[in-house]
């Protein structure tokens, strides 16, 4: 098994926004060379002459440091509705939107780009003959955008399994539904990037809150996987550091040996740890992924000499 480490460029929305500071922070603190590039950094919306000049020199950049955008996905500012928006002129909006992302994706040289699968609106998920065409809503959409993707050069699409029913994916019953429907005419693969802090806390099977029993799940269908420290209460991206990882549930040799036995060949592990915008967390996110990444290390650098 293949297991490399890397990192969601959502550490870098707002605070290193200048690809000059997060590259460098990507090799040079973290030394690490495989990101996930998250579109609230380069909003594709913006006027073209823009994009196509942040483009290029994201590219070169990456090109000159080493590093590989492997994927690309949606963020904080883009964590929204989109394909599943009850009205169906935003909606239609947003796949345009989707289409100029993989576009730019295809053009940082991604292989694979995506998001959550999509956000119910809560009068929506409330009504099951509702919810059920909102799925299949979605299920449309993400054809339509797979035959895009593809025709950009993208090799697969990834959506993320959720923590609630009306941001679809929350139990492991639940995904398996949505990969089951996402089989049919799709131009390239509809893969997962899972989370090991998701899962819904009421759901009445242990399961579905179990990383483990995700991995086990869907290990032919996950080229990446979101880390962070997860806690009894599951309530943040926190990173692995000391204070956190004294109660954490979330330990490395663990997740790649679950990894390895299920047969798992190749897998990107992405460090997406989030801070608060307050005094002293703002200012922790370097040394706090710094440490994260070395708590990593030992297990991933073992799995590949094995």
């Amino acid at each position: 098994m293949k297991v490399t480490l890397g990192v969601s460029t959502g550490f870098a929305i707002n605070r290193y926004p200048e690809p000059e500071d997060w590259t460098s922070i990507v090799t040079e603190e973290l030394g690490l060379n495989t990101v996930q590039f998250t579109a609230d950094l380069l909003n594709p919306d913006l006027p073209e002459d823009v994009v196509k000049r942040q483009t290029e020199e994201i590219r070169n950049l990456c090109d000159t440091k080493g590093i590989w955008i492997q994927t690309t996905f949606t963020s904080q500012f883009t964590r929204v509705n989109h394909v599943l928006h009850p009205v169906p002129e935003i909606q239609r909006a947003w796949m345009k939107w989707f289409k100029k992302f993989f576009a730019l994706s295809a053009a940082l040289g991604a292989e694979g780009g995506g998001s959550h699968f999509g956000i119910m609106s809560c009068r929506d998920n409330a009504n099951p003959e509702v919810r059920e065409r909102r799925i299949q809503q979605g299920v449309d959409a993400w054809r339509e955008l797979s035959d895009y993707a593809a025709s950009v050069g993208l090799q697969y699409l990834i959506w993320e399994p959720m923590s609630v029913p009306r941001e679809v994916g929350e139990t492991i019953a639940a995904t398996e539904d949505i990969q089951r429907r996402c089989q049919t005419g799709f131009a390239i693969p509809m893969l997962l990037c899972l989370d090991v802090d998701h899962g819904d806390l009421q759901s009445s099977d242990p399961r579905d809150t179990d990383p483990h029993a995700w991995i086990r799940a869907f290990a032919k269908e996950t080229p990446c996987i979101h880390i962070k420290q997860s806690l009894r209460d599951k309530g943040g991206h926190y990173p692995f550091t000391a204070a956190y990882n004294a109660n954490g549930k979330i330990i490395p040799e663990e997740i790649v040996s679950t990894m390895a036995d299920s047969g798992i060949k190749q897998c990107t592990l992405l460090l997406e740890v989030s801070h608060r915008e307050r005094w002293p967390y703002d200012y922790q996110v370097v040394s706090d992924l710094k440490e994260s990444v070395t708590y990593w290390r030992p297990a991933v650098d073992a799995v590949n000499r094995s």
